[in-house]
């Protein structure tokens, strides 16, 4: 189809990635966010070879290479220091074709935002009503503005509000019964090795570790805790240090030189697989139609995946608007059901839902080959639309 207006709502990662893509293909785009300014979410990310392919297939992979660190190798070791197993993911880049690059969350949005245009983004415009007609649909927002095209998407995060509408109910979120701290810190020869993923795992907690680029690192902590359970995040440090006592030295250097300011403190909380991902003209893109855990690190990887899908079945496809997003709900569901599905049982391995699960994962860390280690990171990225 040719000659479309597109109208996203959400200026994450999914929603500028679409845009992107979207006006590549020739599609005017318009894109509204309700924040007033752009922070994103989390401070970095690791984008695997499935995303890297769709930065890539949009003119943007030198961009991201420049502006990240780089994944060398990976090493787990217990709570007490003991090494668990060491890889050397040169063996994935052979198996999936593609680096991997961790990156701060603030520079890749800078790459996407300026790929889009600024002027293309909107803020301050939080959603109030959508209206469809057989020639397009309009949304309406709460200052009075609104805007009409061919095609909606919500790609408004897990506490998307078009999700409610293209499922016609509220969505209940699930609590991972899990935090996470992540922030970034400066680079220090003791805690950061160009190049190196430490990860510490044990007592049903975890804690990661790697270079964005930049002279910084991006830290993961995580541990099992009660939903609210919490002193407010101004004293996350303090928890950390709490939680993590007696963890290895390089642990200790983390947490005594994190920035109490910048310390995110999240509940992690998921979606159930959803019936429908379009209503209509309107189609959910990223944490919008299938939030996840973290613990395949696929969250923004998909949401890429999703921008490239939509983009391919509406340039491709004639019919109408609504065949070509049923065509991306038949081919992104089954995907996207399967990793949150696959995330979520990650999750209770590694925060202790059933202990003697997890005592055993410990055991099966030591005696794993890197080439089975690597072979089931590769299977989850080249199951993508792209390979």
């Amino acid at each position: 189809m040719y000659q479309l207006k597109v109208i996203i709502v959400g200026a994450g990662i999914g929603g500028l990635t679409a845009g992107i893509a979207l006006q590549q293909a020739g599609y005017e785009v318009e894109i509204y966010d309700k924040t007033k300014e752009l922070k994103p979410a989390g401070a970095g990310i690791t984008l695997w070879s499935n995303g890297v392919k769709v930065l890539n297939s949009l003119g943007l992979g030198d961009r991201l290479a420049s502006a990240s660190g780089t994944l060398n190798w990976m090493e787990r070791r217990t709570h007490l220091d003991e090494l668990l197993n060491h890889v050397d993911l040169e063996l994935l880049t052979r198996q999936v074709g593609q680096h991997s690059y961790p990156i701060a969350r603030t520079d890749l949005q800078r790459i996407l935002l300026e790929a889009v245009g600024k002027d293309t983004v909107h803020l301050g415009m939080r959603y109030a009503a959508i209206e469809e007609t057989d020639s397009g649909v309009t949304i309406q927002f709460e200052n009075g503005h609104q805007a009409t095209g061919d095609v909606l998407v919500g790609a408004d995060g897990i506490h998307s509000t078009i999700r409610d509408y293209v499922v016609g109910h509220p969505v209940t979120l699930r609590y991972a019964n899990y935090v996470n701290w992540n922030g970034t810190v400066d680079f220090l020869p003791e805690l950061i090795e160009p190049g190196r993923w430490a990860i510490y795992v044990g007592d049903s907690k975890r804690v990661s570790l790697m270079s964005v680029g930049g002279d910084r690192g991006c830290f993961v902590c995580g541990a099992p805790m009660a939903k609210g359970a919490t002193n407010g995040a101004e004293h996350s440090r303090e928890e950390l240090a709490k939680v993590f006592a007696g963890w290895p030295q390089r642990v200790q250097t983390l947490i005594k030189n994190m920035d109490p300011q910048k310390i995110n403190r999240v509940e992690i909380h998921d979606i159930d697989p959803l019936d429908h991902l379009t209503r209509g003209r309107t189609v959910l893109l990223g944490d919008a139609g299938h939030a996840t855990t973290p613990t395949l690190g696929q969250g923004g990887c998909q949401a890429m995946e999703d921008a490239e899908v939509l983009t391919r079945y509406l340039v491709t496809t004639n019919i109408s608007v609504a065949d070509a997003l049923k065509r991306y709900e038949t081919e992104r569901k089954k995907r996207t059901a399967f990793l949150v599905l696959k995330a979520r049982e990650r999750t209770a391995t590694i925060y202790g839902k059933d202990p003697s699960v997890t005592h055993q994962w410990y055991k099966d860390l030591k005696v794993k080959t890197p080439e089975e280690i690597t072979g089931n990171m590769a299977r989850i990225a080249l199951g993508g639309p792209m390979g």
